[in-house]
């Protein structure tokens, strides 16, 4: 490993016909900073490049396949999400849009990869890196990680908008409406993903698979591939994720959102995660925010 790879916020690396690309932030649990989803792309772009490669298998780092968006410094600092502030100066849809459809199109760089992707889900996948892990054509989870959308409860909306794709509309519902996470063995049972795997089984339920797949012409996997994905924009997925990115920004900067963002300045992110996860009350229009006896009641 070189020193550009210690400081690589996506590792790269190729074994016998697999590219492995490692989301490398394990300090973070590989939350997403604004290097990521370019670095993720461009991983993506150079195994496509490569005539040696047939199949993409992505991991994380660490404790955790990815915690979601690295939102701290927002949220405590009276900024939304994507540097629009919560003070004075106005939002700006447009470019909030704009980055965040970058972002969007950064993940689903793996969605639309000529190339099989498959995801090895450790730890969590949750906010924002369930986004990056539902972007793969395959996930196999280890059966006690964790998969969720928590910030649909408040301040987040999954631009991807893979849940509906994989699960229907009624389980979707079921985990955008409440926020809730469920493990890897739920995840397969629901087809959200398509196996689960003991955690020390995990690495070599995914090697198999990829190995499998290593064995067919890419031209034949990238036939298959683009049939498959077609009827998946027949049924208006870029227009969703249009939707969606921009529904994002607006629960950002909606009276809940502001509320949410107002919390975390007061008493911390952690602690307005925390209360958003709880399933205790985030007032509608906004409201005071929680004092410490509020927080200390809970």
């Amino acid at each position: 490993m070189t020193d550009a790879d210690v400081e690589a916020v996506v590792l790269y690396e190729v074994t016998d016909r697999k590219a492995y690309l490692t989301l490398n932030r394990p300090d973070r649990l590989n939350a997403i900073d604004s290097r990521m989803p370019g670095d993720l792309a461009a991983a993506v772009r150079r195994a496509n490049e490569d005539p040696g490669v047939h199949v993409i298998v992505l991991q994380g780092a660490g404790r955790a396949f990815c915690s979601g968006y690295d939102l701290k410094i927002y949220a405590e600092g009276g900024k939304g999400a994507q540097g629009s502030t919560d003070g004075d100066t106005v939002w700006d849809p447009i470019r909030d849009y704009t980055m965040m459809k970058q972002f969007t199109d950064d993940f689903f760089s793996l969605w639309r990869s000529l190339k099989p992707t498959i995801a090895k889900v450790h730890g969590h996948a949750v906010a924002g890196g369930s986004d990056i892990a539902l972007s793969c054509d395959l996930v196999v989870m280890a059966e006690d990680a964790r998969i969720g959308y928590m910030p649909a409860r408040v301040w987040g909306c999954p631009t991807t908008a893979m849940w509906v794709y994989r699960l229907g509309a009624e389980r979707a519902k079921r985990m955008l409406l409440t926020g809730d996470t469920i493990d890897g063995r739920t995840a397969a049972e629901w087809g959200l993903v398509l196996d689960a795997a003991p955690a020390e089984e995990l690495d070599a339920r995914v090697e198999q698979l990829a190995d499998r797949i290593a064995g067919v012409p890419v031209n034949q996997l990238a036939m298959q591939k683009l049939m498959i994905n077609q009827a998946y924009d027949n049924m208006g997925l870029h227009g969703t994720q249009i939707l969606a990115t921009l529904f994002d920004g607006i629960t950002r900067h909606s009276p809940e959102g502001r509320w949410f963002q107002g919390f975390a300045a007061t008493h911390g992110f952690h602690e307005a995660v925390k209360w958003r996860d709880s399933g205790r009350w985030i007032p509608d229009g906004g409201g005071p925010i929680p004092t410490a006896a509020d927080l200390a009641e809970g």
